[in-house]
């Protein structure tokens, strides 16, 4: 969920900040630290670590490929509202650093990318949610996944419990990407049941993209959903989630049947403990399988340009169990699952 940058205008106080971020960088090599380690950088999307979902996710594949593979890491934050320009120079800067792995977390870069990897040949690039020829290249690996298909699940899961039988969904920013999450959500609720009613609302517009950052914009959105009748909520909406988490403890929640869904990361895990119990289940997005994968693809001198599809059958996508919250009704999603993993149900994606 898919999800500009934290920075000012001014280079200077970019440069700075990527200084400020991640391992130290003794700045020798091309790609490589003082010990000989390959130097990875990460450009964040909206929220960057500390988010509880997509970028947290991203952060966890880096952190696997320094203990696992032995990289160094440098991290670059990234805030609302921030030009192309801030982003090419934000990539730019990573590689005048010596990091010539580097992956930019969400579709916001992809001409950023498509720019700096055509200026920077030897460097490897990746981007998280991006399939388009803005940021395609032969040194360019399009990591992509199959959001619908989780989505279904978790709509399929929703139908099951609802007892109002109206549930529905926060998208962040309606643009494609977060459309396949309510494309998937929709057709998984209306699998079980055809008369079910989904509330949608987007909580901006691009090029707004304010709606992956704004808790407050969240809880007000779902607010509407619970007072409305809707007893789950299913939220694609990165750190505007937690509102969306608030909403549903405003509303009572498990103890009144006041349900939300997580996103991105197994979010009974990671949002605010008060709101743990209250997520029924989460659509996690192994964000950090694409990243390891791709780290260990440079490393192991198995790069290779082009889109890259994680899906529910190779574990790209999946549903989280914690709690114990949707146990009675996993038999019936494992049945859906098999049949999406075998070609017989064909997920929307719009």
């Amino acid at each position: 969920m898919r999800r500009a940058l934290s920075m000012t205008a001014a280079f200077t106080t970019l440069a700075l900040g990527l200084t400020a971020c991640g391992s130290s960088d003794s700045g020798d090599g091309a790609g490589a630290s003082g010990d000989g380690a390959m130097k990875v950088g990460l450009a964040y999307d909206v929220g960057g670590r500390g988010d509880q979902s997509f970028n947290d996710s991203a952060a966890r594949g880096l952190d696997q490929a320094k203990k696992e593979l032995g990289v160094e890491g440098k991290e670059s934050e990234a805030s609302t509202g921030e030009s192309e320009s801030a982003r090419e120079q934000r990539l730019q800067s990573l590689v005048d650093g010596g990091y010539t792995t580097i992956i930019a977390v969400g579709y916001a870069y992809a001409k950023s990318v498509g720019k700096m990897a055509k200026a920077n040949p030897d460097v490897k690039f990746a981007i998280i949610d991006d399939a388009s020829a803005d940021s395609k290249g032969p040194n360019v690996a399009q990591i992509t996944f199959a959001e619908n298909e989780g989505s279904y699940l978790v709509g399929a899961a929703a139908a099951l419990k609802s007892k109002s039988k109206q549930i529905g969904f926060v998208g962040g920013v309606q643009t494609p990407l977060i459309k396949k999450f309510e494309a998937g959500y929709k057709a998984g609720a209306q699998k079980i049941d055809p008369s079910i009613k989904v509330d949608t609302t987007y909580l901006t517009q691009p090029p707004d993209f304010s709606g992956f950052a704004d808790s407050a914009k969240g809880k007000t959105a779902a607010d509407g959903m619970y007072q409305k009748g809707a007893d789950i909520v299913y939220q694609a909406a990165g750190g505007s989630g937690a509102g969306v988490f608030n909403a549903a403890n405003a509303a009572g929640g498990a103890s009144k049947g006041k349900w939300a869904i997580g996103v991105d990361s197994d979010q009974a895990l990671t949002a605010d403990p008060a709101v743990r119990p209250l997520i029924l289940t989460s659509m996690v997005k192994n964000v950090n399988v694409g990243v390891f994968d791709f780290i260990k693809s440079v490393k192991d001198d198995s790069f290779k340009a082009g889109v890259r599809t994680f899906t529910l059958k190779d574990g790209g996508v999946s549903v989280a169990t914690t709690g114990g919250h949707i146990n009675d009704i996993k038999p019936q999603l494992d049945a859906l699952q098999k049949q999406i993993v075998d070609g017989t149900i064909k997920v929307p994606a719009s």
